[in-house]
């Protein structure tokens, strides 16, 4: 498993922005952020392989993007226009290999960050 430590997160009102960060203690094939609300289940947000190809939770399109920075090992999510649907605890999730799975599927992964908590107020 690979070690992934969250920063980022906190309380904003609707329509502004916040940027999570996810550094991992190394190489990782796709890095991935979910996020899950009280009383739902864990969804998955956008990830990213380390080849460059980016995907996306249709929720989210155009207003979140995500990157991954090979050299540190971290990957990034912007949040903008963000709405109080998107209030959640959001995890970092990663794998160092290709395994099949869908993206989205939180089988994929064998690594998991603690979560960070995005309260979004209108």
């Amino acid at each position: 498993q690979v070690q992934l430590v969250e920063s980022g997160g906190g309380s904003v009102q609707a329509g502004g922005s916040l940027r999570l960060s996810c550094a991992a203690s190394e190489y990782t094939y796709i890095m991935a952020w979910f996020r899950q609300a009280p009383g739902k289940e864990r969804e998955g947000v956008a990830a990213a392989y380390s080849g460059g190809t980016t995907t996306y939770a249709d929720s989210v399109t155009g207003r979140f993007t995500i990157s991954l920075d090979n050299v540190k090992h971290t990957v990034y999510l912007q949040m903008n226009s963000l709405k109080p649907e998107d209030t959640a605890m959001y995890y970092c999730a990663a794998d160092r290999r290709w395994n099949g799975r869908m993206w989205s599927n939180e089988l994929r992964y064998d690594s998991w960050g603690q979560g960070t908590q995005v309260t979004v107020s209108s």
